[in-house]
């Protein structure tokens, strides 16, 4: 049971029923799209004459429109299907890596709108927020002349205080206390301005998403394996963030004291191990750093590449991602001994090779968990093409209009 926290809490009022059962019909909409009226009322066990006053207000508000309708007839007449209106505004999500940041547009509900844009990412603050605010604006004018929007949600790699909008922390961009959303909303004004760390990003994209096939999963863990490792962890449908913000930062647990040195200045983190940059070092033989100067050959060479020569038969390539594969088994290990998660979702670029590292990811798992039913966890592939980061940046200005009222 939830305990009431006596410091923490909204009184129940009595419209808090009927605010509930909006929500649950604008996500039920969402959900099941398009959806009639008799419908609804089936998936709520409840009257129509109930349905069709939450309906009402919610076309009243235009938070709901109708669409066509169905080819049966229900007591005499054809049901009209509801949407949810979609038209209502436009999001931008932006996925900030050390090496590009990635740009998406959507409409209220999350739908892309255009083409994914990216381009490099500045270090210095003050550039950033320039740079993105020119892209931004070009990618809204492309997309029929659009001048604003509604909200940004911004993922970074690092740890952020959604509160005051800090980017605490970010190794791999050199950021420590850097208030980005007071500086974004200068660059935006009037707009909204949402911030996340990436594995929460990640983690938020399948609480959010409509596939059937997460739906009822109150309890996973994301890791997102990149530039760096983002873990996001959820627990009884909610996402942890912790008292001071790094809740799931497991990508900096130390695997060993004696390891090689992560970009947050220890040594022997899970990140340093499982990273896209280590696994390629593994491949040349030596530290790969993108912040120094590199032969050409390295600055231009990807893990997607590494994976396409292991299919190759390179072996040299096959070892690097088998190796990066037991480290990535070892740390899920510590994960689900932890947390004890329904499933566990991995993102990023090495999933296109998860054929080539699977055997070697699972064996790794069953041997340090605690038990056989831990061991057997199951582990689900994000592919890239989905886009966790930016699904969980558009959730961040989406999903408030579905989230379920706080009453205690």
């Amino acid at each position: 049971m939830r305990r009431i926290n006596p410091k923490d809490f909204t009184m129940a009022t009595r419209g808090t029923s009927r605010e509930i059962n909006r929500q649950i019909v604008l996500t039920l909409i969402r959900t099941h799209q398009p959806l009639s009226r008799a419908d609804l009322a089936r998936l709520m066990d409840t009257n129509r004459a109930n349905i069709t006053l939450l309906v009402n207000e919610l076309l009243d508000e235009k938070l709901v429109r109708e669409g066509a309708q169905g080819s049966l007839r229900v007591r005499g007449r054809k049901p009209t299907f509801l949407y949810i209106n979609s038209d209502k505004g436009v999001a931008i999500a932006l996925d900030v890596r050390a090496s590009r940041t990635f740009l998406m547009v959507t409409d209220s509900i999350g739908k892309q709108i255009g083409d994914i844009v990216s381009f490099p990412t500045k270090f210095d603050p003050v550039e950033f927020v320039a740079s993105l605010g020119w892209q931004a604006r070009k990618a809204l004018r492309g997309e029929g002349g659009l001048s604003s929007c509604d909200g940004i949600g911004i993922v970074i790699p690092g740890m952020v205080d959604r509160k005051t909008g800090t980017v605490i922390n970010a190794p791999k961009l050199g950021w420590n206390y850097v208030n980005l959303v007071e500086m974004l909303e200068k660059e935006f004004e009037g707009t909204e301005i949402h911030l996340e760390n990436s594995g929460r990003a990640c983690a938020l994209s399948q609480i959010w998403s409509t596939r059937e096939d997460v739906h009822g999963q109150n309890d996973s863990v994301f890791v997102s394996v990149s530039d760096g490792v983002g873990v996001g962890v959820v627990i009884n449908g909610e996402l942890m963030r912790g008292k001071h913000n790094t809740a799931g930062e497991f990508g900096h647990v130390p695997l060993s004291i004696d390891g090689p040195q992560c970009s947050c200045g220890a040594h022997g983190c899970w990140e340093a191990y499982v990273s896209n940059l280590a696994t390629l070092s593994r491949y040349f033989g030596r530290n790969i750093n993108r912040k120094q100067p590199e032969p050409i050959e390295t600055i231009e060479f990807t893990i997607e590449d590494l994976i396409t020569r292991a299919r190759g038969g390179d072996s040299k390539a096959l070892t690097a991602l088998q190796s990066t594969a037991r480290y990535l088994g070892l740390g899920l290990a510590s994960v689900i001994n932890a947390i004890d998660p329904s499933f566990v979702y991995i993102g990023g670029e090495i999933t296109e090779g998860w054929d080539l590292i699977e055997p070697q990811v699972r064996e790794a798992v069953r041997e340090r968990t605690l038990t056989k039913d831990l061991g057997n966890t199951p582990i689900r592939i994000v592919p890239a093409v989905e886009h966790p980061r930016l699904r969980g940046a558009v959730a961040l200005v989406t999903a408030p209009a579905f989230a379920a009222p706080k009453v205690a």
